[in-house]
C-alpha cells in the first residue's frame, strides 16, 4: 500500500463528514505505519472542485506508477460506478474489498476482529442524535433502527476507528462537546489525549 488519502475539509482542519480532527488522522496514520495524504477542499464545495482535487492528488500518483484505488464501498451501485467513471478518466482502476460482503456480516466481523470505533457524526434525519458519541459495539448495533445500515452505508453515521489489530499503539483521545449543524448532522468532537509522562517519586532525604 503507497499511502492513506482522506479529504479534509480545509476551513475547519477536520475529515470531511466525520468532523475528525485532522491531528487524531495523523496519529491514526503513523498508527498503521503508512504514508497519509489529505487532499483538500472548501467547506462549500462543488462536486467539480472535489473531482477536480482528487484528480489532482491522483494524477501525481499515478505518474508513480500507482494504478489502482481502494475504497471501503460495500453496496452502493452508484457510489461504485461513480468512483471508477472518475478513476478511468486518469488511467486508474478502483478496489472494492468489501464489496457485497453484506453491512450486518461487515459490522460484526469489524467488532469480531477486535477494532474498536466511536461514532463522531449522526444524520438526524434518520438516526436521534444520542447515538453521536457511542462506541461501536455489539449494543450500538442493537439500537439502531430497522431502517438503519448496520455499517452507515448511506451515510446515516460515521466514526473514528482508534485501535485495532493492525494498530501499533491506540490512539488515545476524548469525547468532548456534541454540536448540531446545518439543522442535521450531529458532531461528537473528539480531542487528542497527550500521553502523560509519570513523574519519578523524590526520593526522601536521609
Amino acid at each position: 500500500m503507497a499511502a492513506l488519502l482522506t479529504v479534509v475539509t480545509e476551513d475547519f482542519d477536520r475529515v470531511s463528514m466525520h468532523g475528525v480532527r485532522t491531528a487524531l488522522l495523523g496519529r491514526q496514520a503513523r498508527s498503521l505505519g503508512l504514508p497519509l495524504e489529505r487532499v483538500y477542499i472548501s467547506s462549500s464545495s462543488s462536486d467539480e472542485e472535489y473531482e477536480s482535487r482528487m484528480k489532482e492528488m491522483l494524477t501525481r500518483y499515478r505518474r508513480m506508477g500507482i494504478s489502482s484505488v481502494a475504497f471501503g464501498d460495500i453496496s452502493l451501485e452508484d457510489v461504485r460506478k461513480y468512483r471508477e467513471r472518475n478513476l478511468s478518466k486518469i488511467g486508474m482502476n478502483g478496489l472494492f474489498p468489501l464489496w457485497r460482503k453484506g453491512s450486518k456480516r461487515t459490522a460484526n466481523r469489524f467488532i469480531d476482529l477486535g477494532f474498536k470505533a466511536i461514532i463522531t457524526c449522526v444524520d438526524s434525519s434518520v438516526l436521534d442524535g444520542s447515538f453521536a458519541g457511542r462506541v461501536f459495539d455489539r449494543q450500538f448495533l442493537a439500537d439502531l433502527p430497522s431502517a438503519v445500515d448496520p455499517s452507515g452505508e448511506n451515510g446515516e453515521f460515521h466514526s473514528f476507528v482508534y485501535d485495532g489489530p493492525i494498530f501499533r499503539r491506540k490512539i488515545r483521545c476524548e469525547k468532548g462537546e456534541v454540536v448540531l449543524r446545518d439543522n442535521r448532522f450531529y458532531y461528537c468532537d473528539l480531542k487528542p489525549v497527550e500521553r502523560q509522562v509519570r513523574a519519578t517519586p523524590a526520593k526522601t532525604p536521609r
